[in-house]
């Protein structure tokens, strides 16, 4: 059976690289589909990589990742504290998710402090940078064997 993982990104991560490098890092978003997709191809992983700024179109492809039996990387954005559509997204399509965010969500406002996304995760990884999605994919490797 092929491993698959579906990398999803939400609102304003299409700015990475430009949006305030001192929280988010300097890395664009195309810089860290190219990382991740060199440890997929390395790990034997089909890979599907996107960004949308829009809620319903992340609930889409929320659903097709469960469709096609994909694990799921998520980055939901602004949409982590307040899209219960993502939580049950991800609950009704029966993904294996593992919620990443690049800065400390923890050491920030304390609204960025709720997750939606958590309670239907396998694990969460935030504050590591563009490193957090490769620990995602090394995690999902080991989960979908």
């Amino acid at each position: 059976m092929v491993k698959r993982i579906h990398i999803l990104n939400g609102p304003n991560l299409n700015l990475l690289g430009t949006r305030e490098a001192d929280i988010y890092g300097t890395l664009t978003l195309a810089d860290i589909e190219s990382l991740c997709r060199e440890d997929c191809v390395r790990l034997g992983i089909e890979m599907s990589f996107a960004q949308t700024n829009s809620e319903g179109e992340l609930v889409t492809l929320i659903q097709a990742a469960g469709a096609a039996g994909a694990g799921l990387v998520i980055n939901a954005g602004a949409y982590t504290h307040t899209s219960i559509a993502v939580h049950d997204a991800i609950r009704a399509a029966r993904v294996v998710a593992v919620e990443v965010h690049l800065s400390n969500v923890y050491a920030r406002e304390d609204f960025r402090h709720h997750s939606y996304i958590s309670p239907v995760a396998r694990g969460v990884i935030c504050g590591f940078g563009a490193t957090g999605y490769r620990l995602a994919i090394s995690a999902l490797a080991e989960e979908l064997d």
